[in-house]
């Protein structure tokens, strides 16, 4: 070994023991969205279990709950007087009507994560992802997810067991009217097998928690270096 190769071996070992400073970040709002049974949901909570530093936003809706959902883990479920008065007070960041039922978000919660440098999780159809970019434009990261075929999509709502056939079929009608608005997002993922699918939504998070916008702290940081060399 050279003693410029041994050199650089040990700077390498060295740089290990060194503390990662803390830069102060603001938080970001990373959006999922897809048809139906594509597979949104299953990569959100994938995302969230692998990740700790993001948290999912809860939703408020007036559909029943699902087998195995729980109110305030799932969804705050709520009745439509109770959502209309949230619209009301403008206590929603987003709403929108899906499937006859209403689905928003809580805005307390979502700005205080923002601000503490959390980042927020977010399932939810184009129409809320168009809302919370229009009210947080600065904040938003966009992902759109697409089922690898149609007969994958209808196989996946069929496997589900969690919805009869009339409803089935229209989440299929509405597919091709949601899959157009893939144009209005900043990353899309074809969702053919669910790990590489995982990996590359984490890899998009690490990158746009880089970006140098949303480190608040770094312009000090660079200052203080700058002081000490």
């Amino acid at each position: 070994m050279t003693k410029n190769a041994a050199d650089t071996s040990n700077q390498g070992s060295n740089d290990e023991s060194i503390a990662v400073p803390h830069i102060a970040r603001r938080g970001l709002l990373y959006i999922v969205s897809s048809p139906s049974g594509a597979g949104k949901t299953t990569l959100a909570r994938r995302v969230l279990a692998a990740d700790s530093n993001i948290e999912m936003s809860v939703s408020v809706t007036t559909r029943a709950p699902r087998p195995g959902e729980k109110d305030g883990v799932d969804y705050h479920f709520v009745d439509h007087a109770a959502f209309e008065g949230m619209k009301d007070r403008g206590e929603l960041l987003e709403w929108a009507r899906v499937f006859d039922n209403y689905y928003g978000t809580p805005r307390a919660p979502v700005e205080a994560a923002i601000r503490d440098g959390r980042d927020v999780l977010f399932d939810i159809d184009w129409q809320g992802a168009q809302q919370l970019s229009e009210k947080m434009p600065n904040d938003v990261v966009r992902v759109f997810v697409l089922p690898p075929s149609g007969d994958v999509l209808e196989n996946r709502l069929k496997s589900r067991a969690q919805d009869p056939a009339d409803v089935v079929a229209k989440r299929m009608a509405a597919a091709a009217s949601e899959i157009s608005h893939w144009p209005e997002y900043d990353y899309v993922l074809v969702n053919s097998h669910i790990e590489q699918s995982t990996a590359a939504a984490l890899a998009i998070l690490l990158a746009e928690r880089l970006k140098r916008g949303r480190q608040l702290g770094l312009s000090d940081f660079v200052r203080k270096l700058q002081s000490a060399l």
